[in-house]
């Protein structure tokens, strides 16, 4: 079973790469962020036309996370305890049901936030808080759980194409880093990084300066497995080729594979 995450900076922008994606890699199970609709504008019928079932938290212009299934979404929720930005469309949690078994996922939208001062920034590091207190609750239920999004954070110096370029970003601030090493500490695993421990992949290039052609990145995109999912882990990748298509997020999907 393949689950992927992808943030597509603009799903009505992005639709004809998004179903061509679809279409080609048929993934089971994908997590958007970066949405930028009303629910009303997401392109459903198309979509639902590739066989997916679809959960929306859609937002005008800004944020926006979903969630497609080509299995049936049962009980969904956007809400967990403490969201300092509970106006904002950042996060949508639901349960697959699988022939044998259910499985728990959620689409995240960490916010980003422009400096240390910036009050943006601050919201940043309340939201991850938050967030793994809320993590730590869902480990209590013993179930499979993936939690992917966009966190805007790049754990370690291999996750980034420059350590000292980097040093002054809000990606990687120290401060960020140790908090998503806080969730991970409660138990989850970092897909990617479980079955890559060495290899320096990226998963975000910024717009400017070239940075796809000079491969400037960083690996800010993740799928974070409970240990139950992580049992059933069998292999995980970045596919950073749609980099390179025609109008394409300045993200890249990236993709577990689970035995289930």
């Amino acid at each position: 079973m393949k689950i992927a995450t992808w943030n597509v900076n603009s799903v009505r922008m992005r639709k004809d790469l998004l179903l061509k994606w679809l279409a080609k890699d048929k993934p089971d199970v994908v997590l958007l962020q970066e949405t930028k609709c009303s629910d009303d504008l997401f392109p459903k019928d198309e979509i639902e036309d590739l066989g997916y079932n679809i959960a929306i938290h859609g937002q005008k212009t800004f944020n926006g996370v979903a969630i497609l299934s080509l299995y049936p979404i049962d009980e969904s929720t956007t809400k967990f305890p403490h969201n300092p930005v509970p106006e904002e469309s950042r996060y949508l949690e639901a349960v697959i049901s699988l022939p044998k078994k259910a499985l728990r996922v959620a689409s995240v939208y960490v916010p980003n936030g422009a400096g240390e001062d910036d009050a943006r920034f601050k919201i940043k590091l309340k939201f991850l808080d938050a967030l793994r207190d809320h993590m730590k609750t869902l480990l209590k239920l013993d179930e499979v759980t993936l939690v992917g999004g966009d966190f805007n954070v790049a754990p370690e110096e291999i996750d980034t194409y420059s350590v000292e370029a980097s040093r002054d970003s809000v990606l990687f601030d120290i401060e960020v880093r140790k908090r998503l090493r806080s969730i991970l500490n409660l138990g989850y695993y970092d897909s990617f990084r479980t079955c890559h421990p060495n290899e320096s992949q990226f998963s975000w290039w910024d717009y400017r300066a070239a940075c796809w052609y000079h491969n400037k990145g960083m690996r800010i995109d993740h799928i974070l497995l409970s240990p139950e999912a992580c049992d059933l882990l069998k292999d995980a990748k970045i596919e950073s080729e749609l980099r390179g298509s025609v109008n394409p997020s300045d993200h890249v999907p990236v993709i577990c594979e689970l035995d289930l």
